[in-house]
């Protein structure tokens, strides 16, 4: 035994010292970071494999590139940039301090927040040299500056610039709730007044697709003459899903309601008048589980507004997400598929029990831009030793003012997502619960895989 002791000592001692140099630069450079640096809490080789990995997001509001930018307002079908005004979160602020990073990484661009007019002018002249630049490519640029290779474009319609397999089409399904007289539910507060009007501009296009002017006089034609041929048209015209912003309109309390009701209602009040409030929501109610059911038919999950929303009006309590239980338990919906955009904030928890249900999944759009990845990944961490196959990567990158656009939404969300996940990974590592190859395996899932299987991409 003696004889093989200097070799092994002569083979194991260089990678001794190899390891104490690694740790010791490792050391070396988290003591020069910032003190508020999170990657220098995050393991390295699930850094690395992170960083590897070109993501799918499940939801964002992109903006059609030059010429048609300056012009584009089909990035939502409820924009939220002109509500009364609301106390912002710090992320949606002017002097958001993860804005420079982003303008720096995007633009060049090197200034502090907040910008003054001056600033303004600079940053939108930085913007406007890489959109010459890019021309209709700026889009897909955009993806390629934050590792994004697919983006789904939550927006009324697509357009040059936007097109398939960078992105993929998500449109709004709201306005088929609401085929009656909607001037109670438009008075109910400032924010609805403003959006009720675009939902009925909205159905009026869907009308007129589908070769009506008005609506049809009974339940059964609307299912089958406007309901039927608006999702078969969407998805013809490359729809990957389905979009209900309804948290914005009304809450998710849906009851079950027997089409014998619904049918006798819609009758009723379909030739004029301002339907009775309570025969109304039983209405949407019925048409909510209705479309949702076309939807799995046809094979195009359902998204779900499930976050507390933009305007000082929102109805947080009633957008709590366990109110859709009774949707999400509902046997006739099971080959319909639910995606809690945006996971439920500030009903976490809630949201994250939900997933024990076969057919619903969650992401973390605008979570990951509003919240910081430390604060994210106490949550995420907590879906991923549950369910780690039913959470999606997401930016909802947004144009929300000339400060931040769409852009640096995306670029910084997708920053604050990826450090969130390596933190929570890193945590589970750490106390045993994962191993190194299941860290690598639930990123994918995460970044990309889970979405790619749920919508059939390659």
């Amino acid at each position: 035994m003696m004889v093989f002791l200097p070799s092994r000592v002569a083979f194991v001692w260089p990678r001794l010292l190899l390891a104490v140099w690694l740790c010791g630069m490792s050391c070396l450079a988290q003591s020069q970071s910032p003190a508020n640096d999170v990657t220098r809490d995050i393991d390295p080789q699930i850094a690395a494999v992170i960083a590897s990995i070109k993501a799918i997001d499940n939801h964002a509001h992109p903006v059609l590139p030059p010429p048609n930018d300056g012009t584009d307002r089909n990035f939502d079908a409820l924009p939220v940039d002109n509500m009364e005004p609301e106390t912002d979160p710090v992320a949606w602020r002017p002097d958001n301090p993860q804005l420079p990073l982003a303008w720096k990484a995007l633009w060049g661009f090197d200034a502090t927040a907040p910008l003054d007019a001056d600033g303004l002018k600079q940053l939108n002249a930085a913007r406007a040299r890489i959109k010459t630049r890019e021309g209709e490519h700026y889009a897909a640029w955009v993806l390629d500056q934050t590792d994004i290779a697919t983006m789904l474009g939550n927006r009324v319609a697509m357009g040059t610039g936007l097109a398939a397999p960078r992105f993929r089409w998500v449109p709004y399904i709201d306005a088929l709730l609401f085929p009656l007289d909607n001037g109670s539910l438009t008075a109910a507060t400032p924010d609805r007044a403003q959006f009720f009007p675009l939902e009925e501009r909205l159905r009026k296009q869907y009308l007129q697709a589908a070769g009506l002017q008005a609506a049809p006089a009974t339940l059964a034609e609307y299912l089958t003459r406007v309901v039927t041929p608006t999702l078969e048209r969407q998805k013809a015209g490359g729809a990957v899903a389905e979009k209900f912003e309804v948290a914005y309109l009304r809450g998710f309390d849906f009851a079950d309601v027997p089409r014998e009701t619904a049918e006798r209602i819609y009758a009723k009040w379909a030739a004029g008048g301002r339907p009775d409030p309570i025969e109304y929501k039983a209405l949407q109610d019925f048409l909510f589980r209705s479309i949702a059911a076309e939807c799995g038919r046809l094979g195009l999950p359902v998204h779900l507004h499930t976050m507390s929303g933009g305007g000082g009006y929102f109805d947080v309590a009633k957008g709590n997400p366990m109110l859709l239980e009774n949707i999400f338990n509902d046997p006739r919906l099971r080959k319909t598929h639910f995606v809690m955009l945006h996971g439920g904030w500030p009903f976490v928890r809630e949201a994250g029990a939900l997933l024990q249900k076969p057919n619903v999944y969650l992401d973390l759009s605008q979570q990951s831009l509003t919240f910081p990845p430390r604060t994210m990944a106490n949550w995420l961490r907590e879906w991923l030793e549950t369910f780690p196959d039913k959470v999606m990567f997401g930016t909802d990158g947004y144009p929300f003012s000339e400060s931040m656009g769409w852009e640096e939404a995306a670029w910084i969300a997708n920053r604050n997502a990826r450090q969130a996940l390596g933190l929570a990974l890193t945590g589970m590592l750490r106390d045993g619960e994962i191993g190194r190859e299941r860290a690598a395996s639930i990123a994918q899932m995460v970044l990309r895989g889970t979405a790619a299987q749920l919508y059939g991409f390659q």
